[in-house]
């Protein structure tokens, strides 16, 4: 099968929206401006003026008509619609709401938010109970919006490959070195690479039986698409794990995981849920891989823990303290 063949049989369908379009939950107001730098890098321009206007100047927005708003940022109507629904909203009605909201919840000096959530003099109960229920719906969201035809797939596609490559940076190149170690402990070949260079070099030595996968939540990290684009080159199987199904880094992957959308907060955009609902895929992969490969991935993964039994033992001190 032709490297387009192969592609075009593989690929999920290309949603109708533009990249970067695709709606998802609305944040609560006060995480708005968050929610616009998130998507911001993915937005186009004529988008990206009406987002800049609604987080600069949400009392004056909300003021404003659909059309008002439309001129006010050079734009048409159907762009502030669109952005509307871009940032989580049916509607620009919803988003008026949410910019009064949002002007109403500055004037009243309410404590600024940490995360989504979670306002600065919350007490520390409040911010565990938070997390946690933050934590559970994004793996809750994230397993009810996997597509097991192509995590399927996936499995195959490690379960007998040559040769493993597993891209990501910051937060998730701690999730590709979860991914990698797990696979080795099981006896497949795999490196997860943290360093562009090294990702591009890599790369470049794969071939039709290796399998490259990219892990990034916003799906435009350059550092991470570009690897995988040289993969696909070279005719390896590639897996894009990410928050955006539409997202550049879609565009060189034969297939395509994606994770619940996580909620940005200004305190770190896409570290806490968006990792979590990564390492959920992870081992989805890791248990689908293993009971393909049973055979030997049993005896390699006893022989592990046994080699690492001893380091697990504690050792007393020189001084018998």
């Amino acid at each position: 099968m032709s490297r387009n063949a192969k592609e075009t049989a593989s690929r999920p369908p290309v949603p109708a929206a533009g990249p970067g379009e695709s709606p998802a939950p609305a944040p609560p107001p006060h995480a708005l401006r968050a929610r616009i730098r998130s998507l911001g890098p993915s937005m186009t321009r004529s988008v990206q003026a009406v987002a800049n206007a609604v987080a600069t100047d949400p009392a004056a927005c909300a003021r404003l008509t659909v059309s008002a708003l439309a001129e006010h940022t050079g734009t048409s109507e159907a762009t502030v619609v669109r952005t509307a629904r871009l940032l989580g909203y049916p509607g620009y009605r919803d988003l008026r709401l949410a910019l009064a909201a949002l002007a109403a919840q500055q004037e009243s000096g309410a404590a600024p938010a940490v995360t989504v959530d979670i306002a600065v003099d919350d007490p520390l109960a409040d911010v565990v109970a938070k997390l946690a229920h933050e934590e559970a719906q994004t793996l809750t969201d994230t397993a009810a919006a996997l597509d097991l035809t192509q995590l399927a797939a996936a499995v195959t596609a490690l379960a007998t490959a040559r040769r493993i490559d597993v891209y990501g940076v910051g937060a998730s190149a701690l999730v590709g070195q979860d991914l990698a170690q797990k696979l080795l402990r099981i006896g497949l070949l795999a490196h997860a690479h943290s360093d562009p260079h090294l990702a591009v070099t890599g790369a470049v030595q794969l071939r039709p039986g290796d399998v490259a996968v990219a892990i990034t939540h916003s799906g435009t990290t350059g550092d991470v698409i570009e690897p995988l684009r040289v993969a696909f080159e070279r005719g390896a199987t590639t897996l894009a794990l990410t928050g955006r199904p539409n997202s550049p880094v879609t565009r060189h992957a034969d297939l395509v995981l994606t994770t619940s959308a996580a909620r940005e907060t200004q305190l770190r955009p896409a570290a806490m849920s968006s990792r979590t609902s990564q390492l959920l895929v992870v081992d989805c992969l890791f248990v689908g891989v293993a009971q393909q490969t049973y055979d030997t991935a049993a005896p390699a993964l006893a022989a592990s823990y046994e080699a690492l039994a001893h380091r697990h033992t504690a050792k007393p001190s020189p001084s018998g303290v």
